[in-house]
């Protein structure tokens, strides 16, 4: 993930929590965090709990955010040079004397920093940074299912027209094939809740639509014919007679693999609790069951799926 992919993640997160973006550039944020994304990102608990147990006005944090650290190093140097003071001539050294004295005399005491803006704190963000993995938990977390419209490619001239949209069960789905190696294959299917259609590269499809949280003008939701927990049943059956098609040649060789990892261990184990004291024999069958079990879960073949992330998505059309 390089600098340019980090800071369109970072500002669609800092768009999508409505965070107060006051500065930006293509190499940093300087943002006032809004309530949600200063809880995910602070780790303040007990200042917001106290803000929850007395509902008072919560103050959030303001941070710098950086996406490129050398660019924004070398701009901020620049900048250094560019308001480096002249030397004042000697007239105006004195008038600035004179004037810092009356000051003196009229307010006492006047600190340097006093009109000094408030620290504001600095996070470099790159692939790997702490700050960074946050940001990929909380967008994880929070946009782990979705509920969109699909916008209209163009208005209808009638007021009155109203177009038909059916709501989709979107899922993407991880597949791992693992033993002493691994693979993963990510899937995309859709299922219409009006009619039990089911469609693969579901994602491919909406890549094709802009999408949007709120429900445009002139369009009605058709009624839904399935529930939700039948549409994911139909996802996992397609899934399933998608696995049973696969090569599993692989399976064949890893487990033929364990055997000999298997056999090579207890080859060295037997002679050893065979010939081993009483006393110490416990022990040795003990290592020797954790080291089958070791290698077992490291050849064994294994086929596991799992849902990534999915969404409701309501599109034009009755399928």
């Amino acid at each position: 993930m390089n600098e340019k992919q980090v800071h369109k993640f970072v500002n669609r997160y800092l768009e999508a929590t409505e965070c107060s973006i006051l500065e930006k550039s293509p190499v940093h944020f300087t943002v006032k965090l809004s309530p949600l994304a200063d809880r995910e990102l602070t780790n303040r608990p007990y200042y917001w709990s106290f803000v929850d147990r007395v509902n008072a006005e919560p103050e959030t944090m303001t941070f710098l955010f950086v996406t490129d650290k050398n660019k924004y190093d070398a701009a901020e140097e620049a900048k250094k040079i560019e308001v480096v003071p002249l030397p004042l001539a000697a007239s105006d050294t004195a008038q600035e004397e004179a004037a810092n004295a009356a000051l003196g005399r009229s307010l006492g005491f006047v600190h340097g920093n006093l009109a000094a803006p408030a620290r504001v704190p600095r996070e470099d963000l790159y692939f790997g940074a702490r700050k960074l993995d946050m940001l990929f938990d909380a967008a994880k977390a929070k946009g782990s299912f979705v509920y969109l419209f699909q916008e209209p490619d163009h208005r209808s001239s009638n007021p009155f027209s109203s177009t038909p949209y059916t709501a989709w069960l979107g899922v993407n789905m991880r597949v791992e094939f693992a033993c002493d190696r691994k693979r993963e294959e990510i899937h995309s299917f859709g299922v219409s809740l009006a009619t039990g259609q089911c469609a693969e590269l579901f994602y491919d499809r909406l890549l094709t639509h802009k999408l949007t949280p709120r429900l445009p003008a002139n369009i009605h939701i058709t009624k839904n014919g399935l529930s939700f927990n039948k549409a994911l049943s139909i996802v996992e059956q397609t899934l399933e007679r998608k696995l049973r098609s696969y090569d599993y040649s692989w399976a064949e060789s890893a487990s033929a693999r364990l055997e000999e990892e298997l056999a090579r261990i207890s080859g060295y184990y037997e002679p050893l609790i065979k010939n081993a004291l009483e006393e110490n024999k416990a022990a040795i069958e003990e290592q020797f069951a954790q080291r089958q079990s070791e290698i077992r879960w490291q050849y064994e073949p294994r086929v596991t799926a799992s849902a990534i992330n999915c969404g409701i998505f309501h599109l034009s059309g009755i399928d």
